[in-house]
């Protein structure tokens, strides 16, 4: 029988470890074929939106999609896993929090892969949830003991950075300008709705690693052209996505500074297929724009643990 996981079961099941190895594992599988992975599709209507990731995972027998819809109302997440052998429905999961470990998990995963070994400082831009997912990741691949968070909302932001330091017991400081979060940072990360650069890309000191997560539709951008330009190298989760969704690339791609060929996907690194961080002083881009294997792969650990712990309820078909 299909499992009906809730968030809280989710919640109760889910840690950033089991999210870091699904992401990494997903990621490898498809640079070596053994995942399909469909660029999201998106139904609007003049009310509210419908958003579909949908894809496989070879050699964990599973495929499916998670949905998702807009509106002023907020936004609702369900993943739907289904065994590839047979195709009958394995779990149907609300996809909420998943969603935000998974995205937090894929800047952890390119952190590990691009960031320098030492790197101890991060700026991050975002005082959202899915900034705290951002940050644990890269507590849990680099050796971070200080983290500068700069939003709009600057008591939102001092009761975040409250919050994360004692969940994660590092030094969480509130960052009083863009300049200042950028300074001296070895990765700055980005996680925000923005629609303007967020910060100049001359300010990036040699050997930071950029991690931008916020932007996945066109007219969407946190990173100006200067970052790309001064990427050694610019790495994707998917090509086929960043070339639909990744607003912080069109400008650099429609001038022809950038090239689809130039741009390398995260699991491409992971399998030793073509190179990340090659010295100590390149600076380095990740563009996150989510894919559904990144869901599909967090699903079925998810569901393997709610089965193993009598968690979830059967549904009746």
């Amino acid at each position: 029988m299909a499992l009906y996981l809730t968030e809280h079961d989710v919640e109760e099941l889910l840690t950033m470890d089991v999210a870091l190895a699904a992401v990494e594992a997903a990621h490898a599988a498809h640079a070596q074929g053994r995942a399909i992975d469909i660029p999201r599709q998106r139904t609007r209507i003049p009310t509210a939106a419908l958003h579909i990731l949908q894809g496989a995972l070879l050699d964990d027998g599973v495929f499916g999609y998670k949905a998702y819809t807009t509106s002023r109302a907020g936004a609702r997440f369900l993943v739907h896993l289904f065994d590839a052998a047979t195709g009958s429905l394995s779990a149907v999961i609300e996809a909420d929090r998943l969603g935000m470990m998974r995205t937090g998990a894929a800047g952890g995963i390119a952190a590990k892969w691009l960031a320098r070994e030492d790197a101890a400082v991060a700026g991050v831009f975002g005082a959202g949830w899915q900034a705290g997912s951002q940050i644990e990741a890269l507590c849990r691949v680099r050796p971070i003991r200080r983290v500068k968070v700069f939003s709009r909302d600057a008591e939102k932001r001092r009761t975040f950075c409250d919050t994360l330091s004692r969940r994660l017991g590092i030094e969480m400081l509130s960052a009083a300008s863009a300049e200042e979060t950028v300074r001296g940072s070895d990765v700055v990360v980005t996680i925000t709705s923005a629609v303007t650069p967020l910060f100049g890309g001359d300010s990036l000191a040699e050997g930071t690693h950029v991690t931008a997560a916020g932007s996945n539709a066109l007219i969407r951008r946190e990173i100006d052209e200067k970052t790309v330009q001064r990427a050694a190298r610019v790495c994707v989760d998917s090509r086929a996505t960043a070339l639909r969704e990744a607003g912080d690339l069109l400008p650099s791609l429609e001038k022809g500074r950038l090239a689809e060929g130039q741009m390398i996907e995260l699991g491409e690194v992971i399998a030793g297929m073509r190179p990340g961080r090659v010295a100590a002083a390149d600076i380095t881009l990740f563009e996150s724009q989510g894919m559904a294997i990144q869901d599909l792969a967090v699903a079925n650990r998810l569901l393997a643990l709610a089965r193993a712990q009598g968690r979830g309820r059967e549904l009746p078909y």
